[in-house]
């Protein structure tokens, strides 16, 4: 069983910065897709950007240049690093790991809110 610990959340100005981290504890599947999804109040949960165990990269369209998603292997982790923020990037961001061969994991959700 995988349990997902996400951190970092938090009150930023708009064009702060914040870094989420997502630590990821248990049996963890060599090939695997890891994610960060958010959702605003009264909006669906969206794909902000995703890690594979390859190393493949994928954003959101409105996070591109912005965010960064990264991981360290030795401490299963993995970060969003998240620059020049804006009002609308204000939502509960949750951590999701999706193995291979079927399942899916999420995180507890943290929140961002950043102020105009």
């Amino acid at each position: 069983q995988v349990q997902l610990v996400e951190s970092g959340g938090g009150l930023v100005q708009f064009g702060g910065s914040l870094r989420l981290s997502c630590a990821a504890s248990g049996s963890i599947f060599r090939l695997y897709v890891m994610g960060w999804y958010r959702q605003a109040p009264g909006k669906q949960r969206e794909l902000v950007a995703s890690i594979t165990s390859g190393n493949d990269l994928n954003y959101a369209d409105s996070v591109k240049g912005r965010f960064t998603i990264s991981r360290d292997n030795a401490k299963n982790t993995v970060y969003l690093q998240m620059n020049s923020l804006k009002p609308e990037d204000t939502a509960v961001y949750y951590c999701n790991y999706k193995p291979t061969f079927g399942g899916n994991v999420w995180g507890q959700g943290t929140q961002v809110t950043v102020s105009s």
